[in-house]
């Protein structure tokens, strides 16, 4: 699984004009599951999104993460990450989970954060058309990996 994190003053996720999800000072985590993704990626990727130390301690360095810090996560499945680019002017989605397993997998890593979060988790609609609205604080944007088995980790 793969996820582009920001670190953000204020997000929140809308689906026909309605707030489905919504988060003060966190992380939007844009997570997409890719073939070969199974339930300990979801985990896995999960644990690395709280654990990523994206916020600055008194110093002003990056040593503060959200769950050192109980702020939210705004979780957004985005399938487009999967997107293979190397070629042409446009994307392949062949790397990408299949809907029904990407779904599986979105959930599984809805249920890790909210297992192991100590601030407020909200969530994206898996396949709806969402506008996602963020207010990048830095800006600072990582990208995280969970690769299947066998996979090297990034």
């Amino acid at each position: 699984m793969i996820t582009v994190i920001q670190r953000s003053r204020a997000a929140r996720v809308c689906v026909g004009g309605e707030v489905v999800g919504q988060i003060d000072h966190g992380v939007v985590a844009l997570v997409c599951a890719v073939q070969g993704d199974g339930p300990q990626q979801a985990e896995r990727l999960a644990e690395r999104v709280l654990g990523y130390r994206v916020f600055p301690d008194a110093a002003g360095r990056m040593n503060r993460s959200a769950l050192d810090l109980a702020c939210g996560v705004l979780a957004v499945p985005q399938f487009t990450l999967a997107a293979d680019t190397r070629k042409g002017m446009r994307p392949s989605f062949g790397p990408a989970a299949d809907p029904q397993t990407g779904e599986a997998l979105f959930d599984a890593f809805l249920t890790a954060l909210r297992h192991r979060a100590a601030g407020p988790v909200a969530a994206g609609v898996f396949g709806a058309d969402m506008q996602v609205e963020l207010v990048n604080d830095g800006p600072v944007t990582f990208w995280l990996e969970a690769p299947p088995s066998g996979a090297g980790a990034v």
